[in-house]
């Protein structure tokens, strides 16, 4: 399908884990011709050895402890232009940065994805036991993160605007647990949609992926034997599936759909 996205420039953060959603919306946009700025940051040292004793969870978060490598073989075997920052998007002097190379590179950047986030392991994200720090490191990278991006690649704008940022389809309502998470998530619902309101005058729309259980080697047999009865098309979410929502949302057919939470779920949390 010619989505029209040809030598469009795509920055897209949090891509390092190559069964993850980030890496999967490279290989799409890199299928379509489009140029790519990847950004991510290694999670902790601490997660390239067993933590949790969770296998899936233990799985995850040793793809996210690990660099571009293998998502740059893919990238190559399709012959991508691509550049690759290491950075940490919650800082402003690195958000800066990141754009400066990236103009420098491209000359333009046309979409963001804001793809990157930070989520609580254990069990310190509940009412009982949540803690300061996990407050903080939540919010540093999923709020304030996706904020300071957003508000660069306005200033930096040029004749043609996508902004594509994640929530999760449980943000209203996380059973009891991951407090921060899903708040952090409903706030970057809440602040699509007042970004949309204010840049629609400069041709930019803003929307919102919310996705259901998505296998990004996280899931593991027996919470996918969990939760597929509450996921009424059968069976979990492929980062594919996400991926070619974002190439509609950056696309030209999507001109006139910004400030929308798209769940890509399946039905679930319906």
């Amino acid at each position: 399908m010619n989505l029209g996205l040809q030598n469009r420039i795509a920055i897209i953060t949090g891509t390092n884990n190559p069964q993850g959603i980030g890496a999967a919306t490279a290989l799409a946009f890199a299928n379509e011709g489009v140029r790519l700025a990847l950004v991510y940051k290694k999670i902790p040292h601490e997660y390239d050895e067993i933590k949790t004793g969770i296998d899936g969870v233990d799985r995850y978060f040793k793809a996210n402890s690990g660099d571009m490598t293998q998502v740059e073989e893919q990238l190559n075997a399709l012959k991508a232009e691509y550049l690759v920052l290491e950075s940490d998007i919650s800082n402003e002097r690195c958000v800066e940065e990141i754009f400066d190379r990236v103009i420098e590179r491209f000359g333009k950047a046309d979409i963001l994805v804001n793809n990157a986030a930070a989520a609580d392991d254990g069990d310190n994200d509940t009412i009982e036991t949540i803690m300061q720090n996990v407050i903080d490191e939540t919010f540093a990278v999923n709020v304030r993160g996706t904020l300071l991006m957003t508000r660069e690649f306005v200033k930096r704008r040029g004749e043609y605007g996508r902004i594509i940022n994640f929530s999760t389809d449980a943000a209203q309502a996380f059973p009891g647990v991951q407090i921060a998470y899903s708040a952090s998530k409903a706030a970057i619902e809440a602040f699509t949609r007042s970004i949309a309101i204010g840049v629609g005058k400069y041709g930019i729309t803003v929307n919102c992926i919310a996705p259901g259980p998505t296998q990004t080697g996280w899931i593991d047999e027996e919470l996918e034997n969990a939760v597929l009865p509450q996921i009424p098309l059968g069976k979990l979410i492929d980062p594919q599936d996400i991926a070619e929502t974002v190439l509609f949302l950056a696309s030209e057919r999507a001109a006139m759909i910004t400030g929308q939470v798209i769940k890509v779920s399946g039905g679930h949390a319906l």
